[in-house]
């Protein structure tokens, strides 16, 4: 009896053993994708390299695109689902209530309404290269219903169709996570409440006054600088973390059409990249596309149903004025926000025509028709020049700056958008170095009001430190510059805690042991270094004595990539009203600052106390699958105002180095992996290389093709 019990029990476990199996195979590797052999598509190729990078060959421009919405869609498709999804609105109908309030947010901005509005305004052409890839998107979704991937299945449900607005959903996303500065506005009001104008404009300067050039990071030098004779380009997007990546790689080309780098999942073309003449890459211009306006009440309420995964829909009002949605109360006001991307006018798609651009007319060309997220663009060509130019839609404002919410009665209306030609360029430069790293790149006499919360100068400042300090650059050395750990501001802080040290002498045995760790620091980030963690924890509390000193309980809301700027400035000047003696303040912050590290026993190094983990949004959730779907925890290094700018929530999000001598020579690697599926070899295993510091070469030319399908009528 108890061999035939056994022998059942065994029976039972191996059939749940293979059921679970079967299930995984079913679910998890067979949508894994097929990158050998034959299917239906117009006549192309997309050849796959080492790391899964599709290299597409096409007859036409068209049907390059139209394959490479097909090869997206086979790595990224729950991904490019996600992203509309989160821009739409419509994430609580696959993950529940819990994205309710993301949701609710996201209904108010109104991203959906204004994608469809937008959609009906493409030209021709910009409609026809979209399209094309869109058509792309279908077929493979059509050809795979019944094997899509995993979090289709753990969530249950089915992908619709991809639509012209849901590239725009997806684009209006990167658009709000680089356009945020209606709640500074918000921010600067309620400062402005308790601390005086004078106070808040130190608080929230839009210029540093140490900016040295245009400002993620992007750099380029001309041939002087380079061991080749030729320009050496550079660029680092920062963004927030994501699993995959928010990047996908691709090669496309066609007649008239050859082009390399880093496109999203969602969108047609190369976003970031070169082509066999120019290489060009962006970062956030930071300039203020937002305005709230203060209205009375609303002109009219639309009623935003939102669908709940498991519970009942939720009716969310949206009040609306003729500037936009209300997204806030000012006491008995409301505040409606007007957002350049909610403009039908500023959308076009230009970015087939900078692929193709050969030269710095061609590419200023497309840029012209560039609407936003408004950045800044850096350019290097084969013939050995280098530019810079802004681009995107910036609002003319007169009487006012946009920096605190305005009465929306008329008098502080937009004036249209700054004219292309008038926007900052630079082409060839003497020194032959353009830097830029999110600072404010307008002259102090600029015939335009500029506003936006712009970053300090720290990253800039260091990335030209550098360049100027070397001499016949190779891609490894600016590998090494964008992976540079080493903290200006931090380390000029330290000092001034170790001067405050000196001249006081004090006895506090907290800050006779804090002296030693800060005078051997070198000012790096180092995962593995303690100091920082000091440095950090002293930095945060001084700067909210500071703002505290001034706006009271009203320095809850402050926030801004100039505090640095503002301390390093105080410090230096040392004005009266913000404290009564700074080393006194100093030597407070950082004794406290040493007793709180000394109750934290597992936060004792800079990577500890920055330990971040790249979650997925359902594997992370499901705790047998979150090894696999995730990837940490893992400590980091660098900050904010390192060149490798990061933080608990954002870092790099990819790394791109173009040779233009030659463009073989071309070093590239995004965060995670080319595929988003878990079990794909290709889902992580740009990880490595990216957290080391390592790259892999851009291979353009003669790639590297593993793997090879064919697409036929």
């Amino acid at each position: 009896m108890l061999k035939r019990i056994l022998r059942l029990l065994l029976a039972g476990v191996g059939l749940t053993l293979a059921a679970g199996l079967i299930f995984f195979y079913w679910a998890a590797i067979r949508p894994l994708a097929v990158t050998s052999g034959t299917v239906p598509g117009p006549p192309a190729t997309a050849g796959r390299d080492r790391l899964g990078v599709p290299h597409i060959e096409a007859r036409t421009i068209e049907d390059a695109l139209w394959v490479q919405g097909w090869v997206t869609a086979q790595d990224r498709l729950w991904q490019m689902d996600l992203l509309r999804r989160l821009a739409a609105g419509e994430l609580s109908e696959v993950l529940g209530p819990a994205m309710i309030a993301v949701d609710r947010d996201m209904r108010t901005l109104g991203m959906h309404r204004a994608a469809k509005a937008a959609a009906g305004r493409f030209g021709s052409s910009d409609r026809a290269y979209l399209e094309a890839y869109i058509r792309g998107v279908n077929a493979f979704l059509d050809a795979h219903r019944g094997n899509l991937p995993v979090e289709f299945h753990l969530l249950r449900y089915q992908p619709r169709a991809w639509e012209l607005s849901d590239s725009v959903l997806v684009a209006m996303n990167m658009f709000r996570t680089l356009s945020t500065t209606w709640k500074d506005e918000l921010m600067k009001r309620s400062l402005l409440e308790r601390a005086s104008a004078q106070q808040v404009q130190a608080l929230l300067p839009v210029r540093s006054g140490h900016e040295m050039q245009p400002g993620s990071n992007a750099w380029v030098v001309s041939g002087a600088h380079t061991a080749s004779g030729k320009p050496l380009f550079a660029n680092d997007p920062h963004l927030e973390y994501s699993i995959p990546s928010i990047w996908y790689t691709v090669h496309l080309k066609a007649p008239g059409l050859n082009v390399i780098g880093a496109s999203v999942p969602g969108l047609p073309a190369v976003i970031v990249g070169h082509n066999d003449h120019i290489a060009w890459g962006p970062t956030n211009l930071h300039f203020d596309v937002q305005d709230l306006y203060l209205h009375p009440a609303p002109e009219r309420t639309e009623q935003e149903i939102i669908h709940v995964k498991g519970a009942r829909e939720v009716v969310a009002p949206v009040g609306l004025t003729r500037h936009g949605p209300i997204v806030a109360e000012v006491g008995d006001q409301k505040a409606s926000l007007r957002w350049t991307a909610a403009d039908p006018s500023v959308w076009e798609y230009p970015f087939v025509e900078l692929d193709r651009a050969r030269d710095w007319q061609e590419f200023r060309a497309a840029l012209s028709r560039y609407g936003g997220p408004a950045q800044n663009w850096v350019y290097a060509d084969v013939a050995g020049n280098i530019g810079y130019q802004a681009a995107g839609k910036l609002p003319i404002r007169k009487g006012y700056d946009g920096s605190v919410p305005v009465p929306g009665d008329g008098r502080f209306e937009w004036q249209g958008y700054i004219p292309f030609e008038q926007l900052p360029r630079i082409y060839n430069p003497p020194s032959g170095i353009i830097v830029t790293a999110n600072q404010n790149p307008f002259p102090p006499d600029y015939p335009y009001t500029v506003s936006g919360n712009f970053a300090s100068h720290y990253r800039s400042n260091r990335i030209r430190e550098l360049l100027e300090k070397g001499s016949r650059f190779e891609p490894q050395d600016f590998l090494r510059i964008q992976t540079d750990l080493y903290s200006p501001f931090g380390h000029s802080f330290a000092a001034a805690l170790l001067e405050a040290i000196d001249r006081r002498k004090p006895t506090n045995p907290d800050l006779i042991a804090a002296a030693p760790l800060l005078r051997n620091w070198d000012g790096q980030f180092r995962a593995e270094h303690m100091a920082p963690v000091l440095v950090s924890l002293t930095y945060g509390r001084f700067l909210r004595h500071l703002v505290e000193g001034v706006a009271g309980e009203k320095a809850a809301l402050y926030t801004s990539q100039m505090s640095t700027a503002f301390v390093e400035q105080v410090l230096a000047t040392r004005p009266a009203g913000w404290t009564s003696d700074y080393d006194e303040l100093l030597l407070k912050c950082l004794s406290q600052a040493m007793r709180e590290w000394s109750q934290t026993p597992d936060i004792r190094t800079w990577g500890q106390y920055l330990e971040t983990t790249l979650a997925h949004p359902v594997g992370h959730r499901i705790p047998i699958l979150r090894r696999w779907f995730d990837i940490g925890p893992f400590p980091q290094s660098g900050t904010t105002t390192t060149i490798k700018q990061t933080t608990k929530r954002l870092a790099p999000s990819m790394r791109l180095i173009v040779d233009l001598a030659d463009l073989d020579q071309s070093l590239h690697n995004i965060t995670t992996g080319e595929s988003g599926q878990p079990f794909s070899p290709h889902y992580k295993d740009q990880w490595p290389a990216y957290y080391e510091g390592r790259s892999f070469p851009l291979l353009y030319s003669s790639p590297e093709i593993v793997e090879r399908l064919v697409f036929q009528p």
